[in-house]
């Protein structure tokens, strides 16, 4: 019998999102490096997944096929698409896990891990505030590390966290405009500096409005494309506050982690699990409540990543 490495293996359709969250879980538990598969679903998998069909080791494109072929110990998914390649590996052997409802009864998995916002319940779920992320004392320490000029930008220095508008925060385009625009006038007045990141949902005429907007003020912008690396790890690291826009669970699980102040801008926008979501960080004291009135208290940071590490390492008997 060849033996299966402990190494876990990250199951997802490629999306930033939940690339992040598997990668994340996938890192707290020390196991080896992760390895990562992104699947090619074809139809029907494509739309009914994570139900199963006749044939769906072949569903999920031809690395998938060739990784269930000699399933891994562990394999960690997230995503719709990734609850019925799961499956399939669960079947052949392997232990999984699924991050976020996969909308079928979770007893199809080893574990499931959900936000506390969304309804499942069972025995082999766990439940988090907000979503799996990265981000700890030392993940902010190489990204100051990393982009070590951000600390010649004078203080504060506001990070400014865009993404955009969503069914459950229907956001105003003019609405954020005039949030910029508060924004910048604060750091003319009492000095500082922005450090800002816009999505691929941000819409683009939004972001050439904030580069305008900061354009004569001490800043650094990154758009999703054209700006070089990455420095979102960075402008968490060397900032001194946050404002996260509404549309999204891991922006503010992310600037939630740390140990800034951290403001939600067009709060009242949000729906559904993105107010109930706001609503525990509200209770545990994590968000400000006044509109750009910082308090700087001692601030107890939301890292859920590393429990729910240790509760599958308890529940699964990793070794």
């Amino acid at each position: 019998m060849v033996k299966r490495s402990s190494a876990p293996w990250t199951v997802t359709d490629g999306r930033a999102g939940n690339v992040r969250q598997a990668v994340a879980l996938s890192s707290a538990l020390r196991q080896g490096t992760h390895r990562p598969l992104v699947l090619q679903p074809r139809a029907p998998w494509r739309w009914l997944s994570p139900r199963r069909l006749p044939g769906d080791v072949n569903g999920y494109g031809p690395d998938f096929a060739e990784l269930a072929a000699q399933a891994p110990a562990l394999a960690i998914g997230c995503g719709r698409q990734a609850a019925g390649a799961l499956r399939v590996l669960r079947a052949r052997g392997s232990r999984t896990v699924q991050i976020l409802d996969p909308r079928l009864s979770s007893r199809h998995w080893d574990l499931v891990v959900v936000p506390e916002h969304d309804a499942l319940r069972g025995s082999n779920v766990l439940t988090l505030i907000g979503s799996l992320n990265p981000v700890d004392d030392d993940w902010l320490t190489l990204g100051r590390a990393a982009f070590a000029d951000f600390g010649a930008l004078p203080g504060p220095r506001t990070a400014l966290l865009v993404g955009g508008p969503t069914p459950l925060a229907p956001w105003d385009e003019t609405a954020m405009v005039a949030v910029f625009t508060a924004l910048a006038e604060q750091i003319q007045s009492e000095g500082g500096s922005l450090l800002a990141t816009t999505s691929r949902r941000t819409p683009p005429a939004l972001a050439e409005i904030l580069r305008a907007t900061f354009a004569h003020l001490p800043h650094v912008i990154w758009g999703d494309g054209g700006d070089g690396v990455n420095p979102y790890a960075g402008l968490l690291g060397w900032a001194n506050r946050v404002v996260v826009s509404p549309d999204s669970v891991n922006l503010l699980s992310e600037a939630s982690a740390t140990r800034l102040p951290v403001m939600v801008a067009l709060a009242d926008t949000a729906q559904g699990r993105l107010a109930r979501f706001q609503r525990q960080l509200h209770e545990r004291g994590r968000l400000q409540t006044r509109w750009l009135d910082w308090q700087h208290d001692r601030i107890e940071p939301l890292r859920e990543t590393a429990r729910v590490a240790a509760e599958m390492h308890a529940r699964l008997s990793l070794g």
